[in-house]
């Protein structure tokens, strides 16, 4: 429905209810005044006729002093003689209003015109029949301007939305000064343009990123590629070959993780919510780093139940102790633990740690603090933002801070089992 057809069908509305209204008050109206005007010489002629019966014994003669054009009465005596008359009644009910009334035999009957109802019956009806029609006019014309004024707020935001798309999403609808249901409407257009441009923006952002990443092996493989067609023999033996492995190797675990991102942010990590104990993948995890070489120190380790997704909680716990044991000297902690609002995993490593300034920077995709390293031990900067996107999925949080070990600490809260709901899309 358009603006236009609301304000047709508005006015439409308007003028009906109200031509309606007008009609049955001018109908009532008229018939409420002849009624009355009727009462009033029906109470007058009551009034004769009572006063004519009270001079019936005395008066024999005609007074003219009581002729009325407008009333004419008639009384009669007991043995029927006309003892006194004006001009008799008509008797014709369509243009007199006829009294009859009797006392000790004597009976009077009076009868009034009613020329004067319909005179001011008609006198009444003709600005009726005028005024009613101009003011529906007046009101179609009233509500037809308030609502198209109403209205120009939706037409001008209808306008705007009209020519946004998705490379102009930096435009926005003109919000009106009113605290209206219309104000609000705009208010919350705008605050989606905001949420749709910045994820676009992030989007954008994440593509350039990814094609970056994925640009860096592929240049790798095809430089030693070349060298080696160019220059045969330049190269030591079985160094191409190393080369694209390692390089393969990298590509597979970004591609992996990219689509392990989108997985989490379209809610495929959401749709098989069952009770997990993070102790056996904490310990799980634990025996896996330790095959490094690394000293991991399970002893924190205690009982942890929520309800989740055991392949994305069990995500969230390779990718912090592989992110440890990337950074950790020789020392490694895991701990899980249970208090009365939530469950906590802790993973602390005795590394160089995280400046505090950039404690929440390392959850941002394709961040790296040490772009060399990171390149040299095959990370890609998108572990921990998978985390945090996993761990918000289940209704918890991750932070970081410094470790009593020396390097850095990640902490990671859950809702206790049965507090959870599961989610239908993870945020």
């Amino acid at each position: 429905m358009t603006v236009a057809d609301v304000r047709l069908r508005t006015t439409a509305a308007a003028v009906l209810v109200v031509a309606a209204a007008l009609v049955v008050g001018s109908v009532a109206l008229v018939v409420l005044m002849r009624a009355s005007l009727r009462d009033g010489l029906e109470a007058t002629a009551e009034q004769r006729a009572a006063a004519l019966l009270q001079q019936a014994d005395t008066v024999r003669a005609p007074d003219d002093d009581d002729e009325d054009d407008d009333i004419r009465w008639q009384l009669t005596a007991p043995d029927g003689t006309v003892v006194r008359s004006g001009e008799p009644p008509s008797g014709d009910a369509g243009d007199e209003l006829v009294v009859t009334d009797e006392s000790d035999g004597y009976q009077v009957s009076v009868a009034i015109s009613l020329d004067d109802v319909d005179d001011s019956t008609e006198a009444l009806m003709t600005p009726l029949l005028f005024g009613v029609p101009l003011l529906v006019l007046l009101v179609g014309g009233t509500t037809w301007t308030v609502v198209s004024r109403a209205l120009a707020p939706v037409e001008r935001i209808r306008r705007e939305v009209e020519v946004i798309t998705g490379d102009r999403l930096d435009r926005r609808v003109p919000e009106p000064a009113t605290r209206d249901e219309i104000g609000r409407l705009a208010r919350t257009m705008n605050r989606m343009l905001d949420r749709l441009q910045d994820s676009r923006d992030r989007q954008r952002e994440f593509v350039a990123d990814a094609s970056h990443e994925l640009r860096s092996p592929v240049a790798s493989i095809r430089q030693v590629a070349e060298v080696a067609q160019s220059h045969p023999g330049a190269l030591p033996d079985g160094e191409l070959a190393t080369t694209v492995l390692e390089e393969s190797a990298r590509l597979q675990r970004l591609v992996e993780q990219l689509l392990l991102l989108t997985r989490a942010d379209d809610g495929g990590a959401g749709r098989a919510f069952r009770d997990v104990d993070l102790d056996d993948l904490a310990l799980a995890e634990a025996h896996r780093i330790a095959r490094t070489g690394l000293t991991v120190d399970t002893s924190s380790v205690g009982a942890g139940r929520i309800r989740g997704d055991a392949t994305a909680l069990a995500q969230v716990l390779r990718n912090l102790t592989d992110n440890a044991a990337r950074h950790a000297a020789a020392r490694i902690t895991i701990g899980v633990r249970e208090n009365p609002s939530a469950v906590e995993i802790t993973i602390d490593d005795d590394g160089p740690g995280i400046p505090p300034d950039q404690h929440e920077r390392v959850f941002e995709r394709f961040v790296r603090l040490d772009e060399a390293r990171a390149r040299d031990d095959g990370g890609s900067g998108l572990g921990l933002a998978i985390v945090r996107t996993l761990v918000a999925g289940h209704g918890g949080t991750v932070a970081v801070s410094p470790s009593a070990l020396g390097g850095a600490c990640f902490v990671v809260r859950f809702p206790r089992s049965g507090e959870i709901q599961e989610r239908s899309r993870m945020v």
